[in-house]
This record gives structure tokens, sequence and C-alpha cells, in this order.
């Protein structure tokens, strides 16, 4: 049985609209103009026990509207929901205490309060033996290095430490299944990598299912095997990341950097197209169907003196805006 099965789900909000300036404010006064914005349209998946799967769309996808559906927060529509067995909206105190959520922009911690006191407040409102609590606390101060941060009050903490100590308050009660909604937004290099490695043993070590919605396409290429894209409410894409590749993205780059960087390089008589001209580094697509790449490199190297070259899938950002473009979606 899935952990989660969704089907069918829409939701749709209404939107009050106002013209710009003294005048527009004076008519909305008087009367408002409404439009109706279906975030979520039809839209059905499963999920099984231990998976990590990516959910990624534009602005204004649906991302977290079903994110809020799926933690209770939301009610759809129509369609159905249900998580661990359970239809998360009308049973949201069992539903919560099996269900860890993220959000990269808002915080579960008191502002003023110093974390360690955010933490054993959390404990009380989940009502974790104290046991089972000081043994699951001390094991996530140790895996996310919080040792510091503990007497820090949360107002103080920089993005990096926060969203950390996010991490361990949404982890406290042994979450069978966590939601992460742009976890590393507005994070530096290293404070990414940490919480990637973290969110990659908690799925693997301890087999928490993970659903992680993100702009960052990097986050995605490192954590996820599955990847489902939604835009204009819409699930447009379900599937492995590698599937995703083969559908969407078959071309291949060749980059290759010359040695005289001056030196023009005639990319029709190559079966390639161009995508990148810098200095002496020029980067070519090619169809691998079409041209191997040992045949491509022989004929380059045959005309042109090469200092160095790689041959490597294009970033998943060129295949999602690939995605877009086919659907006539604006990202």
């Amino acid at each position: 049985m899935p952990q989660i099965s969704v089907r069918h789900l829409a939701k749709a909000f209404r939107v009050t609209e106002r013209s710009p300036g003294f005048w527009g404010t004076l008519r909305g006064l008087a009367s408002r103009t409404t439009r109706t914005v279906r975030a979520l349209d039809d839209v059905s998946f499963d999920l099984e026990h231990g998976e990590l799967v990516g959910y990624i769309g534009p602005n204004g996808a649906g991302k977290s509207t079903t994110v809020k559906i799926m933690a209770g927060i939301l009610v759809p529509d129509r369609g159905e929901c249900v998580v661990n067995g359970r239809i998360p909206w009308k049973e949201r105190a069992a539903h919560v205490a099996e269900i860890g959520v993220v959000f990269g922009q808002r915080t579960q911690l008191w502002w003023d309060l110093p974390v360690i006191e955010s933490f054993e407040l959390l404990r009380d409102i989940y009502r974790i033996p104290s046991t089972a609590y000081v043994r699951r606390r001390d094991e996530l101060i140790a895996i996310l290095r919080l040792e510091d941060l503990l007497d820090v009050p949360v107002r103080q903490l920089s993005l990096g430490q926060r969203m950390r100590c996010d991490l361990a308050a949404a982890l406290l009660h042994a979450p069978t299944l966590l939601f992460l909604d742009e976890p590393t937004i507005g994070l530096d290099a290293p404070s990414k990598l940490s919480v990637r490695e973290f969110i990659r043993r908690l799925n693997r070590e301890q087999g928490v299912t993970v659903i992680l919605t993100t702009h960052d396409m990097d986050d995605m290429e490192a954590l996820c095997s599955r990847v489902m894209v939604i835009a204009r409410g819409k699930l447009l894409s379900d599937g492995r990341l590698s599937d995703l590749r083969s559908r969407f993205g078959r071309e291949r780059w060749l980059t290759i950097d010359l040695l005289n960087p001056d030196e023009p390089v005639r990319v029709e008589d190559f079966q390639a197209r161009l995508v990148l001209r810098d200095g002496g580094r020029v980067r070519l697509a090619f169809d691998p169907d079409r041209v191997r790449p040992e045949q491509l490199i022989a004929a380059l190297t045959a005309r042109h003196a090469v200092n160095d070259l790689f041959v490597e899938h294009p970033p998943i950002e060129e295949i999602i805006a690939q995605i877009y473009q086919r659907e006539g979606i604006a990202p």
C-alpha cells in the first residue's frame, strides 16, 4: 500500500484584483473584481515508503498547495488524498504526529527563545517521552552540528544555522514522512552541502520518505531519483530522473578548450549546434543517435588544436526548460 495516495486533486483560489493608483484604491473600496486561480487541476500520484522525490515547477505551479494538502493545512475542492492511511485534514492530530514539515522561508522555532527551549516546547507539543526525546535530540544535535547554537536566540541565527535547527525541530518526534519546501533557499554553499548530506542520510539510513520541492536543480540532481514536474496545476511528468533525461534531454554537450582562443569553429560541419562560445571555450550540443561522441571528437581534433575536452549531460535546468517550452509555459 502506498504511503501517499493522491487522486484527482483540485484546488482553486479567488484572488482580488485592484487597479493601481489612488482612484484604483477608491474603486476597490466600492466594488471588488475577483478572478479564480486554479492551483491544482486533476493531480494524481502515489508515493511508496522510503522514496526521495523531487517536486518541481515554476512559481505558482501548485507545489506548495499540494504539500499543504498532504500536510493537512489545506482542504482540496475535490479529489482524494490519503497519507499513512489517513485523510490529513480530517485526522490532523494523528496525522501531524507522523510527519515533519520544513518551509525554507518560515520557521517553527520561537523567535526570541534559545534553540534548546524551542526544542523543549516541541517535546511537550508532540508529547514525546523523555527518554526518546533526549536520545533523538542528542542524535540530531550531533549530526547537524548544533552544539554551539543551542543557547542562541533564534533571531540571532544565520539563515543556514536556522535551517539546520528547523530540520532538527521537524524530526524530534521521529516522523516517517518529511516535507521539505525550498529547504536550501538563500543558503551558502557549505550550508547547502551540509543540509543535502543530512537529507540523504536520513532517507537512506532511517528510511524516512522525503518530498522535496525546490527551484534549486542542484539539490534535485544530488538527492532525487524520481522527479515530478508540475505547472499550471497539472502534473506534466512523473518518473525517474534518468527517464526524464532520455525523454526530454537526448542531447549531450561536448566542451572543448581551443589552443588558439580566436580560432573560428564551423559548427555546421559537425552535426552539432553551438551552445556557448567564450574565448577559447566552445560548447556544442549533439544528438548521440546521429553522431557518436568519439566521431565528433575525432572530427574536431582533426581540424583544431585542443587543450582539453569533456562530454556531459546538459544540466537538468535545460531539460526542465524544454518541458516548459513544449507546454508553452513561462518559467
